[in-house]
């Protein structure tokens, strides 16, 4: 397992958040990292572009005692149009089911790209318990509401055929970042990613990231929570919408996030990078709650 290197930003304390920021590069020992809970969406197994290989290189360097999987854990949109399950895929799968039987706690929040798996909700199977949603409580108290998303996607709610072609627009430009990606390696250039730069730099992006983000909030609120952390738009995010502490997981076709709760109640978002030029392991780099401005 590759040393760890975290890297720590805006520590988040009690109901508040601390504004100063800090770097602190920590060397971990060899081993696996412990958490309380953690909290991973959008795997889209069942698609090329899942980085499969990369996920069961996380789940070997962390555990958890319970583990939420938020949506879009297999892709059955892509799968109806073609099966491609390669052992990498069923490996992760696998890897899951090792970890319940060995004790974890593994609750499963289906979303929109796996919505048959909500026919099965308030059932538990095999040590996994499926869930609409659910209520995680902190180690500090505090309620986070569990949800994927997608019911708060206007385009999902109203015009599944306009997010079926949103799908396939956003496949097309990972098969494009892919190749592109390849040849910033062959230049010794890290990865770079074009969606998250379309994010972060279109205007209606980043609205509609925005109504999103607002919209959990909301909704959080509604079920008396005091947090709320969920996925579906593949975007990673920690922070505060006034009383709501919003956390976004990311995803696993791109940018290979996760979110962790230690045992001392401070929740990290996870970055499981790829390999730098010259080395075969990923890095990991960890970031606290963001503060809000």
């Amino acid at each position: 397992m590759p040393n760890v290197t975290s890297l720590k930003q805006n520590h988040f304390i009690c109901a508040s958040i601390v504004l100063n920021t800090w770097e602190d590069d920590v060397q971990h020992e060899p081993g696996v990292r412990r958490y309380r809970a953690l909290f991973i969406s959008d795997l889209h197994l069942g698609t090329k572009a899942c980085q499969a290989e990369a996920f069961l290189d996380f789940l070997r360097c962390h555990d958890a005692d319970r583990i939420y999987l938020i949506g879009d854990v297999v892709d059955f949109w892509r799968i109806k149009r073609g099966i491609y399950w390669p052992q990498a895929h069923n490996d992760v799968l696998q890897k899951l089911l090792r970890k319940v039987r060995k004790g974890t706690d593994l609750v499963y929040v289906p979303g929109n790209h796996d919505e048959a798996m909500r026919d099965y909700c308030g059932s538990k199977f095999g040590g996994i318990a499926f869930e609409r949603n659910i209520v995680h409580v902190g180690a500090d108290g505090r309620r986070y509401l569990i949800i994927h998303g997608d019911e708060f996607d206007v385009v999902v709610r109203y015009a599944k055929w306009l997010a079926l072609f949103g799908d396939w627009s956003y496949m097309v430009a990972l098969w494009a970042n892919t190749h592109f990606n390849v040849v910033r390696r062959w230049l010794g250039l890290p990865y770079w990613s074009l969606s998250t730069y379309l994010k972060q730099r279109v205007k209606r992006a980043v609205n509609y990231i925005g109504e999103f983000e607002t919209a959990l909030a909301q909704e959080a609120r509604r079920h008396g929570a005091q947090g709320v952390i969920c996925g579906h738009i593949h975007h990673a995010a920690m922070r505060q919408l006034g009383d709501v502490i919003y956390i976004n997981t990311g995803d696993w076709v791109e940018s290979c996030t996760a979110v962790a709760e230690t045992e001392e109640g401070i929740f990290e978002i996870i970055r499981w990078t790829h390999p730098h030029p010259g080395t075969s392991q990923p890095q990991s780099l960890v970031e606290e709650l963001e503060a809000a401005a």
